[in-house]
């Protein structure tokens, strides 16, 4: 576990949101029945867009489980993310803070999103839902795309997570790409393709056919063996990804009514059923919620009516823009018994609430001392401040339930371009800019005011009719500029990243990897007898290296023992 960033033990203004390690609030005490901490799964899809699944309205796309997803759970319409590329809105999602506090929103060598070989990454100060869920005993796992940094220091071994299988970064950064790139962007150093163990290289480069089918078994195996105990799965997709052909399984291969794109949807839709199917099996339906989301909108064809890559109907605009297809994305939550059946929140969340409504079911009470401010967390004796609220209230769909963002904001990259409160979205005048879903060059000068709720295809500028919430809304942008920055203005909040001085790429180290034939899962550790060691579920890494083997140290919550694989961890007494 990290000690928590210095600048980050302040709350501030709009954006001081706290979770507390003590007595919580009756509106926010709300536990499943017998007061059992719930497993939670995280599911995230790659540049999957609103209108690619039919629970929102897509008709090209065959997804029957999310069907059966949104019948048995509840649908999120104005659900958003904090950004239209990768990184910064993983950022967010892992973090609960807009990417711009926490230093992950662009960097000088790499741009938007973190490429192959880079020195940054998220700081390990940062506390992540991994290591927030882990201080109420959950077991965690990461399965698929990171994208947070792929040095050692940054990666999710050492951001809380007691298991990682999956890509460091978007499956479209291969070494044939690098090789295209030549010195730009370091593209001369980029590796084959790595599937990584815990933090070593297995596969490379991997077969991104087979990556939904092989995570999903992963997930699978990882719920079956941690059945009787809390866990935290973030199922975090490759598919359908950033290349101009998604990847798809053989059994989905050409099967769908829209080429590529449509068959990584569909196998999509395959994997989310076999999660809930696991679920039934094992009789842990009653006690698991499960979020299904997307990190951002599809990127879409050049014709804007054409759905080979993606839709984000009705919505207007694309991905990596910050248009409201470029925000806006389909979210369902699923828990039998729990989260409502087959109703639809309309209320405003966003993927910054995940940490703290998790949080908040794992047991630290939550505290909102007002409907301007909402979470921080107290954290081994510190306060950190983080930006999502607790939304359980929502999500268990309680009478008069709303959206307690009073506002929410939206960046492309370091600039600040839009700003929402309820209804209304404010595309804030600009002068200059690198990328608008809007805006035209030289004629960026005047306010865009939309109601997003009534006219999510965002067709009409109700500035000149409605002048006070422009001025409310630039009032808000204000404060967002102070707190978080603008355009190459620094913000009283912001954090760096992690940084460091020599990043080498990630690489097969050796021929074979130390796996199960025929599966992921890695072959458990031994005693120097060669028996297998007893106490140890995984032997997989844990934050920090401390050059000891288990059987000379135990870890305090795993308690590994008599065990010859090299130990990661926080010795508490020697055997």
């Amino acid at each position: 576990m990290h000690p928590v960033h210095p600048a980050a033990i302040a709350a501030a203004g709009v954006f001081a949101h706290v979770l507390m390690f003590r007595a919580a609030s009756a509106a926010q005490s709300a536990e499943p029945s017998g007061g059992e901490r719930p497993n939670i799964i995280l599911v995230l899809c790659d540049n999957l867009g609103y209108g690619d699944i039919e629970p929102f309205g897509c008709r090209h796309h065959r997804t029957p489980a999310l069907n059966r997803m949104a019948r048995e759970g509840r649908r999120f319409t104005q659900f958003c993310v904090t950004a239209g590329v990768c990184t910064p809105s993983r950022a967010s999602i892992m973090t609960g803070c807009y990417a711009q506090r926490v230093g992950m929103h662009a960097n000088p060598r790499d741009g938007l999103v973190l490429r192959p070989v880079s020195p940054y990454g998220l700081h390990p100060s940062e506390v992540t839902i991994a290591e927030a869920l882990k201080e109420r005993g959950y077991v965690t796992s990461i399965i698929g795309k990171w994208h947070l940094g792929d040095q050692l220091e940054f990666l999710p071994t050492r951001q809380g997570f007691d298991e990682y299988l999956g890509i460091p970064y978007s499956d479209d950064m291969t070494d044939d790409v690098g090789a295209r790139l030549g010195d730009n962007l370091d593209g001369t150093r980029w590796p084959p393709l790595p599937l990584m163990r815990n933090e070593e290289v297995i596969e490379a480069p991997v077969d991104r056919d087979e990556l939904t089918r092989r995570y999903s078994q992963a997930a699978v195996d990882f719920i079956e063996r941690h059945a009787q105990r809390p866990f935290f799965l973030f199922l975090s997709h490759a598919m359908p990804g950033s290349t101009a052909r998604p990847f798809a399984g053989e059994a989905f291969r050409g099967k769908s009514r829209n080429g590529p794109w449509g068959d990584a949807v569909e196998e999509l839709d395959w994997s989310a059923g076999q999660i809930l199917d696991t679920l039934v099996a094992a009789g842990l339906a009653q006690r698991t919620l499960v979020v299904w989301t997307s990190d951002n909108g599809a990127p879409m064809s050049e014709d804007a009516n054409g759905i080979e890559r993606g839709s984000n109907r009705p919505l207007f605009g694309r991905g990596y823009t910050t248009a409201e297809g470029g925000f806006r994305v389909p979210m369902i939550a699923w828990w039998p018994g729990t989260v409502p059946a087959g109703t639809t929140c309309e209320e405003l969340t966003t993927t910054l609430d995940l940490l703290p409504t998790f949080a908040g079911l794992a047991g630290i009470p939550v505290e909102q001392p007002s409907a301007l401010a909402g979470t921080r967390l107290t954290w081994r004796d510190s306060h950190l401040s983080v930006d999502g609220y607790d939304v359980r209230p929502l999500l268990f769909g309680e009478r008069g339930a709303r959206s307690p963002y009073r506002a929410f904001y939206y960046y492309y990259g370091d600039q600040l371009q839009a700003v929402r409160s309820g209804p209304w979205k404010l595309f804030v005048p600009l002068k200059r800019f690198s990328r608008h879903p809007h805006f035209r060059a030289g004629a960026g000068d005047s306010p865009l005011l939309l109601n997003v709720a009534e006219n999510p295809g965002s067709t009409v500028n109700l500035a000149e009719r409605h002048p006070d919430v422009v001025r409310s809304l630039m009032t808000l942008a204000d404060e967002a500029r102070r707190e978080l920055g603008d355009a190459g203005v620094r913000g009283t909040g912001q954090r760096k990243p992690g940084q460091i001085a020599d990043p080498t790429p990630r690489t097969l180290t050796r021929p074979a990897a130390a796996t199960e034939r025929g599966t992921d899962n890695p072959v458990r550790p031994t005693r120097p007898d060669g028996q297998e060691c007893p106490s140890c579920e995984m032997g997989s890494p844990r934050a920090r290296p401390i050059g000891q083997y288990p059987c000379e140290s135990r870890h305090q919550t795993n308690s590994h023992t008599n065990c010859r694989r090299p130990f990661f961890g926080t010795v508490v007494s020697v055997c």
